[in-house]
């Protein structure tokens, strides 16, 4: 069995109309955002093996945010293929994964990592958070899926649970839609 945790980076500036999209950082939201998905995962006593994540510079902001609680970064590996990649890119970046970690987490972008989550969870009705995912898998969202496996190599379309699914809504009202920046 291996976890698999997508956390999705927190909500982004877009009022700088110049900047590249790899370049925009988070709004004022995106870190109340962030630090409030920090602080649950670290209550919750989550830990992992391994981080990797896309480099754009709102995931930065997002790990470090959310690494507040523990007093310390996390050793995090880059990875310019998470940036904006599908489903397929994905699952192939988590086959080639070397030293097989146990419990893995993955910080990127939509609809990668939505689309992920609907590949790996099979659509056979008894996943109520999967519907919650395809509703919305807003900014900030943190899901943990345990999968069926024994090797990374191994991973294939509906080999996983859906376990957790927490949004920053979930955490904090006015972190939800409803209250605008």
């Amino acid at each position: 069995m291996k976890t698999l945790a997508l956390f999705r980076h927190a909500k982004s500036d877009w009022s700088d109309a110049h900047a590249r999209d790899f370049d925009r950082p988070l709004n004022a939201r995106g870190i109340r955002g962030a630090a409030a998905m920090g602080r649950y995962v670290h209550d919750q006593g989550w830990r992992f093996d391994r981080v990797i994540a896309s480099p754009a510079v709102r995931v930065a902001e997002t790990i470090e945010i959310a690494s507040e609680p523990w007093g310390r970064t996390f050793p995090v590996e880059w990875d310019r293929r998470i940036y904006l990649a599908s489903s397929e890119m994905l699952i192939d970046l988590l086959k080639e994964l070397p030293g097989d970690p146990a419990a893995l987490l993955m910080v990127g972008h939509n609809p990668g990592l939505e689309d992920l989550i609907f590949d790996l969870v099979p659509d056979n009705g008894t996943s109520p958070l999967r519907a919650i995912v395809e509703a919305k898998f807003p900014t900030a969202t943190f899901a943990v899926l345990e999968c069926a496996i024994d090797h990374w190599a191994d991973i294939a379309p509906g080999c996983a649970r859906l376990t957790t699914l927490v949004r920053p809504r979930d955490l904090d009202p006015a972190l939800g839609p409803e209250f605008p920046d």
